[in-house]
């Protein structure tokens, strides 16, 4: 009997936002690729596009030979747990998309195993190739690569690379226009939001520390990551000692993790050393680049540029003057940073050291808010906030810009 491998992932720019899936079947003995399968899906959450990944490679392998043996591979911890029957499908448009998948092959023939994104860069290729040619108003095309190369050899039919179609000739049904529900990031938002089921197991629950002051902070002047890269004042190092006692005092720290500005690696030293544990580095939490407005003033930045600022202001996908970074590609970083981050802390306590962009964006992402929430919310140097996400998908934000630890 033959055996297959099947590699698929899905996203979505904007969840929901413009979405595509990528899926790839190699030959489980020799890893030689036999067929690639991508499609832009119009607009549609980031789950919905990972399991219509999974529905094309398993009906790709399907047309290859309908008797074999597949194992999926996927970094969806929720797809192939829910596949697994290890999670239930609590939401409404999961379920038929499961449904689907499982009717592809016999239940026995099909086995899931979760990977590291890093280990599922073919498929996350192949969907974002879909994703940029979709916003082109072009249909996918295979680029060249090793299936290109192989495919003669193995004796594979490349239709459904070249046609950028489900396997079969299948147009699976396109989800634009459709009014999905709102997600967190990259995830769907809970209805209770703060309510976890018993099946669903202790959460990844993230504790969102802002670093301490600089002498920047009091100026309230643009500092993100393409600044002078300012330490802490002698207050900032205070108030590091006060969260990291207060830490201590609760005691459900189990892993410290900071941007690699030196404000962030300050004050995660400072707590970590008081915890007993190490600090790792992950660049994903750094502050947004402002660009020319580094170390400048809001007034100044009115002053000196207006236009930019007021598009800014009005446009999440506007850019800071001098080619900094804007808030829309602070959220994609952050969704991609908080996904790998949960899936390598599940049912762990984490404390993340971090930044008011970042900081801000994980909370509006949990809560489903939209870009000009971030305006909205007050987060003061060394405060706390903290966001659970559970098994199914879902978010519930349990604490925000707390700062009673600093008070004497």
């Amino acid at each position: 009997m033959r055996e297959f491998i099947v590699e698929a992932d899905g996203g979505s720019r904007g969840n929901p936002g413009p979405a595509g899936y990528g899926a790839v079947v190699r030959d489980a003995v020799t890893g030689q690729i036999l067929t690639e399968a991508a499609q832009y899906l119009g607009v549609a959450t980031n789950n919905v596009a990972e399991y219509r990944g999974l529905v094309a490679g398993l009906r790709a392998a399907h047309a290859l030979d309908p008797s074999a043996r597949v194992h999926v591979r996927m970094d969806s911890k929720l797809v192939i747990e829910q596949m697994s029957g290890r999670w239930k499908i609590k939401h409404p448009d999961m379920k038929p998309l499961a449904t689907e998948a499982r009717s592809v092959f016999p239940p026995d023939q099909v086995t899931y195993e979760w990977i590291p994104r890093a280990q599922n860069s073919h498929a996350d290729r192949l969907a974002n190739e879909a994703m940029d040619a979709g916003s082109r108003g072009e249909q996918w095309a295979p680029s060249e690569s090793e299936a290109d190369r192989t495919a003669g050899a193995g004796g594979t039919s490349r239709a459904v690379r070249e046609r950028g179609e489900a396997p079969l000739g299948e147009q699976l049904p396109s989800t634009a226009g459709e009014q999905l529900p709102s997600t967190a990031g990259e995830q769907p938002v809970s209805s209770p939001g703060w309510s976890s089921a018993p099946d669903l197991g202790a959460p990844a629950t993230f504790v969102l520390l802002r670093h301490g002051e600089t002498p920047l902070t009091p100026q309230k002047r643009f500092s993100g990551s393409g600044g002078t890269d300012p330490s802490l004042s002698a207050a900032g190092r205070e108030q590091a000692h006060r969260v990291a006692e207060a830490l201590a005092r609760r005691g459900t720290v189990q892993a410290v993790v900071a941007s690699p500005l030196t404000r962030t690696r300050e004050t995660a030293a400072a707590v970590a050393a008081r915890l007993g544990l190490e600090v790792t580095i992950e660049d994903g939490l750094r502050e947004t680049d402002f660009g020319a407005w580094e170390g400048l003033t809001f007034g100044e930045v009115r002053e000196r540029y207006p236009d930019d600022l007021n598009a800014w202001l009005a446009d999440p996908e506007a850019h800071p003057t001098g080619g900094g970074e804007s808030f829309a590609e602070t959220a994609t970083r952050i969704a991609a940073t908080r996904d790998k981050l949960v899936a390598a802390h599940a049912g762990r306590t984490v404390l993340l050291v971090s930044h008011v962009t970042p900081i801000k964006t994980l909370v509006r992402l949990a809560l489903g808010a939209p870009p000009e929430s971030l305006f909205r919310m007050e987060l003061s140097a060394a405060s706390l906030s903290a966001v659970a996400y559970y098994a199914d998908g879902n978010a519930s934000v349990r604490l925000f810009n707390d700062t009673s630890h600093l008070r004497p």
